[in-house]
């Protein structure tokens, strides 16, 4: 069937992301209502998050001192966009033992709600399957290349990954095969160790849920683990992170390795499962002797587009509810694809290379919302919409949406 402009329609092949995209409006069709329709923003059980922050990074210096480039405009306490009238009582509130992160050697990241705006994850992936960038740096000369490039660009983290955690499903057909831990260990360790010399004060984060791979990371020189399976493959990794003193980010999803799932039928409220999923990897976590989780609700992994939406628009609600600080890694996911392909009047969602602009938007809210740790691919653009919030934040610009 043809479209009002003329265009065919091409079918979309999966009646459940057809279902779950029934509600989210085409941009410019209801104004600055929001993207899912039937309420406003904030229409779920957790509430909504916080406010835009402005950016309050610590850094400690050693002797060989990596400068990155001061981006981030200090907004006033009176902010327009902060939900507290004070921003650091705001951030007073969250205790600095579960929000500051202590990555070692003088590392400290804020992640309180009120003490900045989000920091920023650099992905660099050294896999050949990942869906956006598989294939781009498997030297290491590459790698490090990349790493500089993204520190030059802002970015307080390097998130290194040597699995693809591609899920299966109609958007990127067979989910990415599963690695065995010593080809891991031969992708990952080389890069963590050049860029850990090469930039000895950047913090570097590793993507893996193998216990062995995080053991050997630490101690290549790596600060934080991001753990995508939540603990629920082996929680031993947490036993690692604890006896290293390092932070773990637990992730929500669904699957295992090389059969994570992309999509499901939800049977009830998605965030409230995706709460309480978070929830018992924290208590995981927590029962190791790990002192500082970070909680990634898995944009992506086992979630409907609307509940992908929710989740964003939720991100406060979570930070509350959980007490610990929220990352976001919605950079180029499908369910920005969906959204944007709603807002081009076509079925088939918008290819990897033209989600961007949606990204940054998803992320927007996200960051007005709670998250306080922003996982992209886009960091420049990514720290530019940051520094730009910040700005409206200190003329006192409202935010859409915000009363």
């Amino acid at each position: 069937m043809p479209t009002s402009s003329g265009r065919p329609r091409q079918p979309i092949g999966d009646r459940a992301r057809k279902s779950a995209l029934r509600n989210v409006v085409p941009v410019g069709a209801r104004g600055r209502t929001p993207f899912v329709d039937g309420g406003p923003w904030t229409a779920a059980p957790l509430a909504a998050g916080v406010s835009a922050r402005q950016k309050r990074t610590i850094h400690e210096p050693t002797t060989h001192e990596f400068h990155p480039p001061q981006r981030l405009v200090t907004a006033p306490e009176s902010s327009s966009l902060n939900s507290a009238p004070n921003a650091s009582k705001q951030a007073d509130a969250y205790p600095p033992d579960r929000f500051v992160l202590d990555c070692g050697g003088g590392r400290r990241l804020d992640l309180r709600p009120g003490a900045g705006a989000p920091a920023v994850m650099g992905i660099l992936n050294v896999t050949p399957d990942s869906f956006s960038d598989g294939g781009q740096f498997l030297e290491k000369e590459d790698a490090l290349a990349r790493a500089g490039a993204m520190l030059e660009e802002g970015a307080d983290v390097i998130d290194i990954g040597g699995e693809s955690s591609r899920p299966a499903g109609s958007v990127y057909g067979e989910g990415a095969a599963a690695v065995a831990e010593e080809e891991e260990k031969q992708r990952v360790l080389p890069v963590v160790e050049a860029v850990a010399e090469r930039f000895p004060e950047a913090v570097l984060s590793v993507d893996t849920y193998k216990p062995g791979v995080a053991r050997a990371a630490l101690e290549a020189g790596a600060h934080v683990i991001n753990d995508i399976t939540g603990l629920r493959i082996h929680p031993e990794t947490a036993e690692v992170c604890a006896e290293q003193g390092a932070p773990l980010v637990v992730m929500h999803s669904q699957g295992r390795p090389g059969a994570f799932e992309h999509t499901s039928e939800s049977s009830g409220d998605g965030v409230e499962d995706v709460a309480s999923a978070l929830e018992a990897s924290v208590e995981t976590a927590e029962k190791a002797g790990v002192r500082q989780v970070v909680v990634d609700p898995g944009f992506g992994f086992g979630k409907t587009a609307e509940e992908n939406l929710r989740l964003v628009a939720n991100s406060g609600g979570l930070v509350r509810r959980i007490g610990r600080p929220v990352l976001v890694g919605i950079s180029r996911k499908s369910t920005i694809g969906e959204v944007l392909a709603r807002s081009r009047e076509r079925e088939e969602a918008v290819p990897v290379g033209e989600r961007l602009f949606g990204t940054l938007g998803a992320t927007a809210v996200a960051a007005m919302r709670g998250a306080t740790l922003v996982r992209t691919h886009d960091v420049r653009a990514t720290v530019e919409m940051l520094c730009t919030l910040s700005a409206c934040e200190g003329a006192g610009v409202r935010a859409p949406g915000r009363s």
